[in-house]
């Protein structure tokens, strides 16, 4: 059994599935409209009330999931958790009610996850294809081919955000409509070329905005066939002549996605318009089977694509492969002797240690000087497809922490329990480095390593330290910098 919720700033979706001979066979979705994004105020601030409303949504989410173990679960939040400046606080809560830790992903990789699920939902084709998501505070244009993205943008629009902004209370005019057609023609002007350039040969949308215009251009007999150009021109000219949210009575357009709607289609519109597309078909697929879908690529760990993005990131920085295999095997036989006093039994501690090791010298690219300041820049700060936010602000907390002084007011901002058990991680990835300093190709001895709460003991083989004078002498000023974290090392 897994599970996907996907914390939109319009909707919050959750898909619960089965896994049946490696495919999903799908139990269970629930949908509401939170609409997340308007309720952020002036100061980017998610409102009291809004979060009320998404509580309470996640509270009945919660009691579908309860009983799922921990790792089948997986929930992203998007757009409006990107921009809130109260996230944190927000997300604190979300998490205790939902169960489950809630994970922020970047625009690239929301637009990875979608295009995943989209890709799933239709039939195979070797062509490229356009996919196209309007969401409530985002839109995510992919161009792929199969089941791979080769081209993904990110832009700041969406429905709630331009519904708000461009359709004061409701109201819908002529004027309205482009204002809100050159706001996106604008957001999109820096992609249409390249895009245009690159071309496809078919074009798919998926979610909200792109599902309900493709229900009402259907409805109304306007094309039976996707979405047109054709139909939206009258799409458009219908909404004006509304003149307001209020008086919007069109079949197939539900009551309460009206308020939104709007600032959609003008989205829509310019997207058309920009990047000169003539029909566009809605796909099942989304973000939450993207997130499903990448979650059985984890469970099969040949096809995790954090693997091929750390390899790809190693291989762009030219890290010498050869010493990062030393490092992340000493790290990982460091990890296994001392998970359970530290509590680092999460898949994921083995995870983010060993992608910290893989790629812990990335920074000598730039500069051997504060090499591990510049590597913990690119691990931050590098579209890297698979990790979330917090995924890449450890992997740099640890990439930063590898020598030195430990960086503890660092780890003091990692939520939950990240904030010990990344401490703990770092002292690993450091010892780790420490013993293979030499770059010796010939393995390393079997080192015994010991934990109780503050304490870590090592044990080397004495006819092995005898030969390492230098190690010795960093071992011991390794003490000095351990105790700065609050961690006693004894070497024996």
């Amino acid at each position: 059994m897994v599970a996907a919720v996907d914390l939109g700033s319009n909707s919050f979706h959750m898909i619960v599935a089965r896994v049946v001979q490696g495919r999903l066979q799908v139990l269970d979705r629930l949908r509401e409209m939170v609409q997340l994004a308007a309720g952020l105020n002036k100061k980017e601030e998610i409102t009291a009330r809004a979060q009320q409303r998404a509580l309470a949504c996640l509270r009945r989410f919660g009691e579908r999931l309860r009983g799922l173990p921990p790792g089948s679960v997986r929930v992203v939040g998007t757009n409006t958790l990107r921009r809130a400046r109260n996230a944190a606080q927000f997300l604190a809560a979300a998490q205790r009610v939902l169960g489950h830790p809630i994970e922020v992903i970047g625009g690239r990789e929301e637009a990875r996850l979608i295009y995943l699920g989209v890709a799933h939902s239709l039939t195979g084709s070797k062509e490229r294809r356009l996919v196209v998501d309007i969401g409530g505070g985002s839109t995510e244009l992919i161009i792929g081919r199969g089941f791979e993205p080769l081209h993904m943008e990110s832009l700041s629009m969406g429905c709630v955000r331009g519904s708000v902004h461009y359709f004061p209370k409701g109201l819908i005019s002529r004027a309205h409509f482009e204002r809100a057609q050159i706001a996106a023609q604008q957001e999109l002007q820096p992609l249409a070329a390249r895009y245009r350039a690159i071309g496809w040969r078919e074009c798919a949308g998926a979610s909200g905005t792109i599902n309900a215009v493709q229900d009402v251009v259907r409805a109304q007999g306007w094309s039976e066939h996707g979405i047109t150009r054709v139909s939206l021109a009258k799409l458009r000219k219908a909404l004006i002549a509304a003149g307001s949210v209020q008086r919007l009575k069109l079949d197939g357009l539900r009551s309460e996605r009206a308020g939104v709607f709007p600032g959609g289609v003008a989205i829509l519109i310019a997207i058309f318009e920009s990047l000169g597309i003539t029909r566009m078909t809605n796909a099942d697929g989304a973000l939450r089977e993207g997130v499903l879908h990448d979650m059985l690529g984890r469970l099969r760990s040949r096809e995790d694509v954090r693997e091929r993005t750390v390899q790809w990131l190693a291989l762009r920085t030219h890290v010498d492969a050869a010493q990062a295999l030393r490092v992340e095997h000493t790290a990982l036989l460091l990890l296994q002797q001392v998970a359970q006093a530290w509590h680092l039994h999460d898949p994921e501690d083995a995870h983010i240690l060993k992608w910290a090791a893989r790629l812990h010298e990335m920074g000598l690219s730039i500069s051997h000087g504060q090499h591990h300041k510049h590597g913990a820049y690119l691990a931050e700060y590098t579209d890297m497809a698979g990790f979330s936010r917090r995924d890449q602000q450890l992997l740099a907390v640890l990439i930063l922490g590898q020598r030195g002084k430990i960086p503890v007011e660092a780890f003091a901002v990692l939520p939950g329990r990240l904030k010990q058990a990344g401490l703990h991680l770092c002292v690993l990835l450091r010892l780790a480095v420490l013993l293979n300093r030499s770059r010796n190709a010939r393995p390393s001895p079997r080192i015994a390593c010991a934990a109780a709460g503050k304490s870590l003991k090592i044990t080397l083989p004495k006819s092995w330290a005898a030969r390492q004078p230098l190690t010795q002498a960093d071992l011991e000023e390794e003490i000095n910098h351990l105790r700065g974290a609050g961690i006693r090392l004894k070497l024996i």
